[in-house]
């Protein structure tokens, strides 16, 4: 007798003998909708004829007591998604909760759907989504999930249930704070176009110069690198003296870029340019000159995920309507100073 007939068979197994993949074996399990009533009548054929059993976690799944969680990300080389990623496992373990991680290269309706049947297979009784683009929120709201779903990480105005931080807000502060210090403008290094946060942030500091009725002036975009910020700190250069004293970066690895630029354009900060950043990174605090930014509480949005998350697993009434909002901290340091006080001959 050979190996394979001595072990039990697999789902793969199954799924080889019924001519169909493995998801959609999955699917079969799950009773999932999408399936064709003559494709899930062979499979669950095969299955008899296989004997083929389902493991301890599908079989927890069955009654809900898996203890487990579900989290999707991408992206998390990045600060934002990697906090967000370590909050949310934080918060799950003192739940009691174990947490299931898919990490993906990019979010799509195909990536997504896969992911969504691996942590199905694994008996995950809800799903945490970071999901920062408008293109992956979109993918989530058309797929029909066996389970609970969350999403963290996406701003506002998206209709499945969500937490954030309040990204309109923290970009209100960081432009209040600069016209408080007596900036006739701010410019603005915005992030990717596709994510749903940047947007925030951009919406904000919009809104709040056109409530002063200034003018927004050129909006700048990165990619979040410093890199990228570099780039758009050597464009800005040049517009100082003709009106540019302030920028407001979307983020803090791009205020590292511009704050370098400036400084080899021989532009001074914050004497002459003020430069805000967003996140308040460990490393914020020892740019040169230390960063004023905005403070995200990843802490707050890991916590308050998973308690949404746990209500809607158990059918509890949520003790905070969706979408949650989270405040940002404006931090201030020395790379921004009240610009009334600059020595005489410093351009306004």
């Amino acid at each position: 007798m050979s190996p394979a007939q001595l072990r039990p068979p697999t789902m793969a197994d199954v799924a080889r003998r019924a001519g169909v993949s493995h998801q959609t074996v999955s699917r079969v399990l799950g009773d999932h909708p999408n399936v064709r009533e003559e494709t899930r009548a062979r499979v669950l054929r095969v299955i008899e004829e296989m004997g083929y059993r389902r493991n301890s976690s599908a079989r927890a799944l069955a009654t809900r007591r898996t203890r487990t969680l579900g989290v999707i990300a991408s992206d998390t080389t990045l600060y934002g998604p990697a906090s967000t990623l370590f909050a949310l496992e934080e918060a799950a373990r003192a739940e009691g909760y174990l947490v299931s991680t898919v990490s993906l290269r990019e979010l799509t309706m195909a990536t997504l759907s896969e992911a969504l049947d691996h942590l199905s297979d694994g008996g995950v009784e809800g799903v945490v989504a970071i999901a920062p683009q408008r293109s992956a929120v979109d993918a989530l709201a058309e797929l029909r999930s066996p389970f609970p779903v969350v999403v963290v990480g996406s701003g506002q105005g998206i209709d499945i249930p969500s937490v954030g931080v309040d990204q309109r807000l923290g970009a209100r502060l960081a432009t209040r704070h600069l016209l408080a210090a007596g900036h006739r403008r701010v410019w603005h290094l915005a992030g990717p176009e596709d994510w749903l946060e940047a947007a925030d942030r951009a919406a904000g500091w919009r809104a709040t110069l056109e409530a002063a009725d200034i003018e927004p002036p050129l909006l700048l975009r990165g990619d979040w690198s410093p890199l990228s910020g570099y780039r758009a700190g050597q464009e800005l250069a040049g517009w100082v003296g003709r009106g540019l004293t302030a920028v407001f970066v979307a983020n803090d690895q791009m205020a590292l870029g511009v704050l370098r630029a400036l400084r080899e354009a021989g532009v001074r900060t914050p004497q002459d340019v003020a430069v805000v950043g967003f996140d308040d990174i460990p490393e914020s605090e020892f740019f040169a000159p230390p960063l004023t930014t905005v403070r995200q509480d990843f802490s707050a949005v890991g916590k308050q995920g998973i308690a949404l998350l746990l209500e809607m697993i158990e059918g509890r009434p949520p003790a905070t309507p969706s979408p949650i909002a989270i405040e940002p901290q404006l931090v201030v340091r020395a790379s921004t100073f009240p610009y009334a006080a600059q020595p005489e001959g410093v351009p306004h």
